[in-house]
């Protein structure tokens, strides 16, 4: 019995449709998986590569910024008082409010409180120490401008901290002024 010419070509079309599942399943698939997985991998380095561009680029702002405030820090401690011209400012202070015809009601010092917590145990081995001077003064608005120019032009660094200025109708022509200005000084263990 042999087989007869349309059996022969089903047999084949037969026989190559199985040959192409055989190819398909067994070699294009996992090729195709392996191809999407490594465009995954790809990707992935890609993005990793462009966070690494980024991440790159802010550090070398952060240390052009760092070395920006180092040598800004190189200034300071020129700016820093020590004992015996602390207490010249405070001469000093109130030397320019009696100049400026301002009455001095108040004058309190408060060293500030460093805390034992380990980011700050780096800055409490600087050699200098933060005093908060408070003022309470009786003065012009003339006079209190005058007064902040002459603390602006001090060859040191003085920051102010708070400014409050009332008006009471009592002390007229005068303004009730509390200042709170920020002074470094060296401390005196690390003379």
């Amino acid at each position: 019995m042999g087989l007869k010419e349309r059996e022969k070509i089903i047999i084949l079309i037969g026989a190559l449709a199985v040959a192409f599942w055989g190819f398909d399943f067994f070699y294009y698939t996992p090729q195709k998986k392996k191809i999407m997985n490594l465009k995954a991998e790809i990707q992935a380095a890609e993005n990793k590569s462009k966070e690494s561009a980024i991440l790159r680029t802010g550090v070398e702002n952060l240390e052009l910024e760092l070395s920006r405030l180092e040598k800004q820090l190189q200034g300071h401690p020129q700016k820093v008082l020590q004992g015996e011209e602390f207490r010249a400012f405070l001469k000093q202070l109130a030397g320019e409010s009696a100049r400026l015809q301002m009455k001095m009601i108040s004058l309190s010092l408060q060293e500030e409180k460093l805390s034992p917590s380990p980011e700050k145990k780096a800055s409490s081995s600087l050699p200098h120490r933060r005093v908060a001077v408070h003022l309470v003064l009786h003065a012009t608005y003339n006079a209190l401008g005058n007064y902040l120019k002459g603390i602006q032009q001090l060859p040191f660094m003085v920051t102010l901290d708070l400014l409050q200025v009332e008006r009471k109708e009592e002390l007229l022509p005068f303004l009730v002024v509390t200042l709170e200005l920020g002074v470094r000084v060296f401390s005196l263990e690390a003379g």
